[in-house]
């Protein structure tokens, strides 16, 4: 899939998600382990900072991809670390795009935001950055510029998080679900995914459903049912509540 789609997909997945998730301590009788994690999560602020970063996250299995839309984000910085990623995991749609590569982000997001709160800012607005880079922010053909706008908006979009005094105790939760998002999506192409990997079995629809990439259904179909979506979620979550 395209990367505005998985960055849609990701967002409709945490908004989707976030209520059941701030319930669940109530349900299993577990408040005492998980209440810290998700007791602010509804919150405008902490919800609009988690769809963020689930969006963010849900692109980062591409990072394997150096032509992807994550690579251009931050112009040669992001380029660079996705050639690493590509050669690391074996190349496109390999280690990245599997149920592993979803926990391991996760339970590291997670401790590097207990840990160390520099490196959980610095996750953050990578995050942020990929969202808003693969919403379309950006100019046409403008590889520099387009970084220097992103990097702009970004670093706006973090501070007025922050000012806010979003604690991002749920980030490990906001990256694997956008991950998870992402490996599901590419699941429904017709390439699939190896989401057990290190097997080697693809993951994918049978008798050649899958999507195609690119093609008039995500583009014309299904990227703008999830932006409504995203905003019809985004409505209803907000609006018995100001930021």
């Amino acid at each position: 899939m395209m990367g505005h789609t998985h960055a849609l997909s990701g967002a409709t997945a945490w908004l989707l998600l976030a209520p059941g998730l701030a319930a669940l301590p109530a349900a299993t009788g577990s408040a005492a382990d998980l209440t810290p994690v998700v007791a602010n999560m509804l919150s405008p602020a902490e919800l609009i900072a988690g769809t963020l970063v689930c969006a963010g996250a849900a692109m980062l299995p591409d990072l394997d991809h150096p032509h992807a839309t994550i690579a251009q984000t931050f112009g040669p910085a992001t380029w660079v670390l996705a050639k690493a990623f590509n050669w690391a995991s074996g190349g496109h749609r390999h280690a990245t795009h599997s149920l592993l590569f979803a926990v391991v982000a996760g339970l590291g997001s997670h401790m590097l935001a207990g840990r160390y709160p520099v490196g959980r800012d610095i996750v953050v607005i990578l995050m942020i950055g990929l969202a808003l880079r693969a919403i379309g922010i950006g100019i046409p053909g403008r590889t520099i510029t387009s970084a220097l706008v992103n990097i702009g908006l970004t670093a706006g979009t973090f501070l007025m998080l922050h000012s806010r005094e979003v604690q991002y105790l749920w980030l490990g939760l906001a990256i694997a679900i956008g991950c998870l998002a992402h490996v599901v999506g590419d699941c429904l192409t017709e390439r699939g995914c190896p989401v057990l990997w290190p097997l080697k079995h693809r993951w994918v629809l049978p008798y050649r459903i899958g999507i195609k990439t690119g093609r008039a259904f995500e583009v014309k179909i299904l990227g703008p049912v999830l932006s409504v979506v995203v905003i019809g979620l985004f409505a209803a979550r907000l609006m018995p509540a100001s930021l």
